[in-house]
């Protein structure tokens, strides 16, 4: 792998992990394109703790109140949300057919699919208008939930929608994001609740994945390689959180459904027809 495959790496990592266009499969069909395999699990996962570094970033004053604090119900609330995701990883590893089919769609076989499940994903999530009735049986438009207003089941709908975004080519942000909406949030705390999961997620992610990439190693691929990824990587996250966070303020998530859908088609030609890299 050259600098320069690193550093595209490094920014398509940063760019998607936090933009809802599934990062997992981005990094999928740039690696079927250019036909990486060395280092390529480690090399992930070093740029996956890399954009970890964006989100804390970002949200500083928010994770330090809750680190002052770790009794509190929006901790809680995390913790809860982190659970499906945790008992989706715990089912692929004990149960055999479940096992096989992530092991297929690691290898791309359904990336087209999920790409296309995104695309569906914010088309409807965008489109979600809160309202209730008033005395006269009118329809109103009613305010989203905040963080003190929400509930367990809330949490566990965002997070059964975070197990959703396991799959490459399915958004993790954009099913979270989705699974908020869904469950009532204003647009502002789903996001910013979205981009919080996504350190607890990061984090088991990498621990999930530790030893086979210790197992499987650098495999020829130079630290300053790696650096330079994770660089680009670190700075292109924290630049498309505050894009994804001003796109989810003002409803503007049609542009990336239309993207994924797109991509989504075109993996699918190729899969099923042209077979230029799967």
């Amino acid at each position: 792998m050259t600098i320069w495959i690193a550093m595209l790496l490094g920014f398509v990592q940063g760019l998607t992990e936090f933009l809802p266009v599934s990062s997992s499969g981005h990094l999928l069909l740039i690696q079927k394109m250019f036909g990486i395999t060395e280092g390529a699990l480690f090399f992930t996962v070093m740029l996956h703790l890399a954009t970890l570094v964006a989100v804390i970033i970002v949200y500083w004053e928010i994770i330090a109140a809750l680190i002052k604090k770790p009794f509190q119900k929006t901790v809680g609330l995390l913790i809860v949300a982190t659970i499906p995701a945790v008992g989706i990883a715990l089912l692929i590893k004990m149960i055999a057919p479940v096992d096989a089919f992530f092991t297929a769609a690691e290898g791309g076989q359904y990336l087209g699919f999920g790409f296309l499940l995104t695309s569906v994903l914010l088309l409807v999530s965008d489109n979600i208008r809160l309202t209730t009735t008033d005395e006269e049986g009118n329809r109103i438009p009613r305010k989203g939930k905040k963080f003190k207003d929400m509930r367990v089941t809330d949490a566990l709908v965002i997070g059964c929608m975070q197990g959703v975004g396991i799959l490459p080519g399915v958004s993790r942000s954009g099913s979270t994001i989705s699974g908020a909406l869904f469950a009532g949030l204003n647009r502002k705390t789903a996001a910013d609740f979205s981009f919080l999961m996504s350190i607890p997620a990061i984090i088991g992610g990498a621990v999930f994945e530790i030893p086979d990439a210790i197992a499987t190693g650098m495999s020829g691929l130079h630290w300053t390689t790696l650096v330079a990824g994770m660089l680009v990587a670190g700075m292109t996250g924290y630049f498309a959180i505050k894009l994804m966070i001003a796109a989810v303020k003002k409803k503007k998530l049609w542009g990336f459904a239309v993207y994924t859908a797109v991509l989504g088609a075109l993996v699918l030609i190729d899969q099923f027809a042209t077979h230029y890299f799967f």
